[in-house]
């Protein structure tokens, strides 16, 4: 059965790598039509997949003496795995499977037949968490019994769910709003082109007492004539009701460029590495040296690399705002993201690759920079890792999980590497700002 159900859906993927450009535009609308039928078909066939695997994984982790407490450890990150996902979003896929089973008959079903996506599966689910089991049966069959929900936008399903559950259990949805007001918080991203998101989460009275003032700061300031887009005045305001200081004043906190000398002196253009952010140009990373150098706070500290492979290898023992201890190091090496697949966390642990406990040195050869979440899991039962030759010479990591399928994780590649020359004073420079 196994092996004819991977040939079906083998066959499929090749049908749907076809170019379908001697289609007619209805046969393309039929197309798109059952692409997106397939893909919700598929979300439920991967739900029950998850649901499954957790129950064997489970029952072998009792079998095997661990416990009670450790049981259901490695689970999710297995999952987040074959679905080429981090393990934070493994989790959250495993417990959405877990309620559609369990919880959500009808939106399982309307998911296998095509109907519902995996995303409007979750907003189902995440607007009736709070309710009691036979209260979140009665939404699901309300909405999704008739197959009503199958034609509701995100956000008319959203507010139809709410209702429900407001007139289900009021009590239950009112402390569900004090309870997230426990859950504000300030966060942090990347965005294209050298920005960022700086992104709070806050009780909706100060979410929009916080607008109001940015939105009156801006028209005043554009009352008086100033030049800037109403949008880049509440910016600046925010920044500089929060630091205190103007919005273009230098910063007084630490941010670590790594980039090479030809891009530190201006005779190349390799890509910057800003730490807790990502590439950035060599212009652009100039031009904040200078800043800062203008401000008397850089502090340099070399990095030494392989002349041949553009690998990290060393770096000075002695610094002013950095220590220069070996997850210092791993870190940098590993540009501050979790080095397990797909998982994209900030660096919380320096992991031994190999266990001390079964003889691994601290060393950076046999270290790499993993989230909480994937250190947690490599600890569970069936999982294995070793470091492994790599042609680029970059270091590389392969892990196995309990189910024997194999990941390779290899260090991102420092910048300039792509332009490596054999050099025996060749080095990297880590600015400190």
């Amino acid at each position: 059965m196994f092996e004819t159900l991977l040939t079906r859906i083998r066959e499929a993927k090749t049908a749907l790598a076809e170019d379908p450009s001697d289609l007619s535009d209805a046969q393309l609308i039929d197309l798109l039509r059952e692409a997106e039928e397939l893909k919700c078909s598929a979300a439920a066939a991967q739900a029950a997949a998850a649901v499954r695997l957790d129950e064997s994984q489970r029952a072998a982790q009792v079998a095997a003496g661990l416990r009670p407490e450790r049981v259901g450890e490695g689970i999710a990150e297995q999952i987040g795995l074959a679905r080429r996902e981090s393990a934070s979003k493994g989790a959250r896929l495993l417990g959405l499977a877990k309620v559609l089973e369990r919880e959500m008959p009808h939106t399982l079903a309307l998911m296998r037949v095509g109907r519902l996506n995996e995303w409007r599966a979750t907003i189902l689910a995440r607007e009736t968490a709070c309710l009691p089991l036979a209260d979140r049966l009665a939404v699901d069959e309300r909405l999704c019994a008739e197959g009503e929900a199958a034609t509701m936008s995100d956000l008319g399903l959203e507010r139809a769910a709410k209702a429900l559950a407001c007139e289900l259990d009021p009590a239950s949805v009112t402390e569900r709003a004090r309870r997230a007001e426990s859950e504000r918080h300030v966060s942090i991203r990347p965005a294209p082109d050298t920005m960022c998101w700086v992104t709070a989460l806050l009780p909706v009275k100060q979410a929009v007492s916080v607008y109001a003032v940015l939105l009156a700061a801006a028209a005043a300031a554009c009352a008086q004539g100033d030049e800037r887009s109403k949008g880049q005045v509440m910016a600046d305001t925010l920044v500089e009701r929060v630091t205190g200081l103007p919005a273009d004043a230098a910063p007084r906190v630490e941010v670590k460029l790594v980039m090479t000398d030809r891009a530190f002196f201006g005779t190349g253009d390799d890509a910057v590495h800003v730490t807790g952010y990502g590439p950035v140009p060599a212009p652009w990373a100039r031009a904040f040296v200078k800043d800062a150098t203008l401000a008397t706070r850089l502090w340099v500290r070399r990095l030494y690399v392989n002349p041949t492979t553009g690998q990290l290898v060393s770096m000075d023992s002695r610094s002013r705002l950095a220590p220069a201890a070996l997850a210092d190091f791993v870190a940098t090496r590993d540009q501050d993201l979790c080095r397990t697949p797909w998982c994209g966390a900030p660096i919380r642990e320096t992991d031994h690759v190999t266990a001390w406990d079964d003889g691994g040195p601290t060393t950076a050869a046999n270290t790499q920079g993993l989230c909480q979440r994937c250190n947690l899991a490599k600890q569970a039962p069936g999982w294995t890792a070793t470091t492994v030759p790599d042609p680029h010479g970059r270091h590389t990591v392969v892990t196995i999980t309990p189910t024997g399928h194999r990941h390779r994780s290899r260090a991102p590649a420092p910048p300039g590497a792509a332009h490596m020359t054999p050099s025996p004073g060749l080095a990297r420079f880590e600015l400190t700002v």
